[in-house]
């Protein structure tokens, strides 16, 4: 865990709106828990442009993680019940939207699972100076204070400095032939401006199979204190 506390800036922000998230219903009962390949496999094939745009992104698909008892499963062969409440959200510069909304109604083959979007809705990033990744690229799959280290020099590359990290579960992609090794991370302390440069161009590799995407969260300081109870 880094923890670094920084001064408060109220100064006026205005996000952004050259990179927004694009969410989608989804009409889907079922979904492999481990679905990164098949579904980057098929956005690529209705949108060919994607892998060329550096700023576009696969938010992969999750349920919930608890409620009325059940809990999200973690097996690599597990499936995910889906609601009628799951989104499917992909990250794109702006111009690309109107073409990736062509996405609505089509039935998209995730291995052997159906998916139907519909009713696409912008989102904008948000200025939120905590983000989270659930996927971030790692050679450190088991040691935590590396992979944090890893994490902070691909920071400093784009020159943000780390004031407070911590690292969360270990989770392998399965691939074809080279499985990818990722963690979660939670970054706080951030200015504005930074969080919004890391939810635009991510952290690391593999955004087509939905690493290195960011979301807001409700704070790092909230969960530091959980779990030191």
């Amino acid at each position: 865990m880094y923890w670094q506390d920084r001064e408060d800036k109220s100064e006026q922000y205005v996000v952004p709106d050259d990179v927004v998230d694009l969410s989608f219903k989804v009409q889907c009962k079922l979904l492999p828990l481990d679905h990164a390949y098949d579904l980057s496999r098929a956005i690529q094939a209705e949108l060919t442009w994607f892998a060329e745009e550096p700023q576009a992104g696969i938010h992969l698909i999750h349920g919930a993680e608890s409620g009325n008892g059940w809990i999200r499963p973690q097996e690599p062969d597990a499936l995910l019940s889906l609601s009628r409440r799951t989104r499917f959200m992909l990250r794109l510069p702006i111009h690309r939207i109107d073409e990736a909304k062509q996405l609505a109604g089509r039935r998209i083959m995730v291995g052997t699972y159906e998916l139907v979007l519909s009713q696409p809705h912008e989102k904008p990033l948000s200025s939120q100076t905590t983000i989270f990744a659930r996927y971030v690229v790692t050679d450190h799959l088991t040691d935590e204070e590396a992979f944090l280290e890893q994490a902070d020099q691909l920071l400093k590359k784009q020159g943000i400095r780390a004031r407070k990290m911590m690292s969360g579960r270990a989770h392998v992609l399965r691939m074809p032939g080279n499985n990818l090794a990722t963690r979660s991370l939670m970054i706080g302390s951030l200015e504005k401006e930074e969080s919004i440069q890391l939810q635009q161009q991510g952290l690391g590799a593999g955004r087509m199979l939905g690493c290195g995407l960011f979301l807001p969260h409700k704070g790092i300081d909230a969960v530091r204190q959980s779990q030191e109870k």
